[in-house]
């Protein structure tokens, strides 16, 4: 061998690669020590680009086509190399290359609860997780920023030096939209795309990245705000306080006992009651007959001890009490005993 045929092998005249992994991100190509040679051939191809660097700085970015590297078309590294009249020589520096193409489905999630501030709620405990997709636009921050001087930078490195970063940067965007709770627990379906302007003027910023699709497939709440979340639904479901409490008192009929459940109850004997004064035509002596019929009773006396309003309408005495103690139907304490009258009851009915 020649010492021409010896120098010349000694040299890269061709710079290429091909991507046969499809999880690549970086790729610096190998260079066995080798320089390259003045004119050497720089072929990137579609979804790729290429990045030199000097010395750990960054030269000249090239994008897809065939590329003569002469003195005209690596003007940053020239600089940086301080050749007065060009290069005539072969030179050494780094090449990167960049994939381009869009990586999708990436996995991201929250692997501790981050902090919210709702208006309702004060500060919130929210647990979320989901799917990306991303490419990279800026060659140099990326390296700079996410992959470094990595040899063979993979979408599952990737994964584990963003994790965390995504997370950060999603909380951040959260917390200025300020979106209430109720609907990032209701509505994180349209969320991520509400949050992608937010999102991705950071993500360019710090790590070179663009993000055309960041999904939300859940986000859970703790257990005392989801039942903030069901009562909030069931209020909205009865339109007004007025439905809100026939809502309330229709539930503690289902469940018995208690002051709801007695509420429903008289409110239900006194709709008998009316329904029976409307079918005998207002006739006299009806309502005696309806409120018998209501109760089970005899006509009420007009004034009441607890005891004869509880039998009365079948419920217990300390449920009576109960409503009687809270205002809600009035009476009069005589010592250490109530006294109702009995169009306080009617009228308590009558609400």
């Amino acid at each position: 061998m020649g010492l021409m045929d010896f120098i010349k092998g000694e040299l890269i005249d061709v710079i290429e690669w091909t991507d046969d992994s499809r999880d690549t991100l970086s790729f610096r190509f190998p260079d066995d020590d080798k320089a390259i040679k003045n004119g050497a051939q720089l072929i990137v191809r579609e979804s790729q680009q290429v990045q030199f660097v000097y010395l750990g700085e960054f030269g000249d970015t090239f994008a897809p086509g065939r590329h003569t590297l002469t003195t005209d078309n690596i003007p940053v590294l020239t600089k940086l190399k301080s050749w007065k009249y060009g290069f005539n020589s072969p030179f050494k520096a780094d090449v990167y290359y960049l994939n381009t193409r869009l990586f999708t489905g990436n996995k991201w999630g929250t692997a501790n609860p981050i902090m919210m501030r709702d208006e309702d709620l004060g500060i919130v405990r929210v647990r979320a997780f989901g799917t990306y997709d991303f490419h990279i636009v800026n060659p140099k921050l990326f390296l700079k920023e996410v992959a470094g001087s990595d040899q063979n930078f993979r979408v599952d490195e990737f994964a584990d030096t963003m994790r965390s970063r995504i997370v950060s940067i999603f909380a951040d965007a959260l917390a200025t939209a300020k979106i209430p709770v109720f609907d990032v627990a209701s509505r994180y379906t349209e969320l991520g795309e509400a949050l992608l302007p937010l999102i991705n003027p950071v993500i360019a910023a710090k790590y070179g990245l663009e993000m055309p699709s960041f999904i939300l497939e859940n986000v859970s709440v703790p257990p005392e705000v989801e039942q903030a979340i069901d009562k909030r639904s069931s209020m909205a479901a009865v339109g007004n306080l007025n439905d809100y409490v026939k809502f309330q008192m229709a539930q503690g009929m289902e469940k018995g006992g208690g002051a709801g459940g007695m509420a429903t109850e008289m409110a239900v004997g006194l709709s008998i009651a009316q329904q029976i004064i409307q079918q005998q035509g207002g006739v006299p002596g009806a309502t005696a007959t309806a409120m018998k019929g209501a109760t089970g009773t005899a006509v009420l006396p007009e004034l009441l001890a607890p005891a004869d309003v509880a039998k009365a309408l079948g419920v217990a005495e300390a449920d009576v009490m109960s409503i009687l103690e809270s205002g809600e139907l009035a009476g009069k304490k005589i010592g250490t005993s109530w006294r109702i009258k009995r169009s306080a009851l009617d009228e308590y009915l009558a609400k």
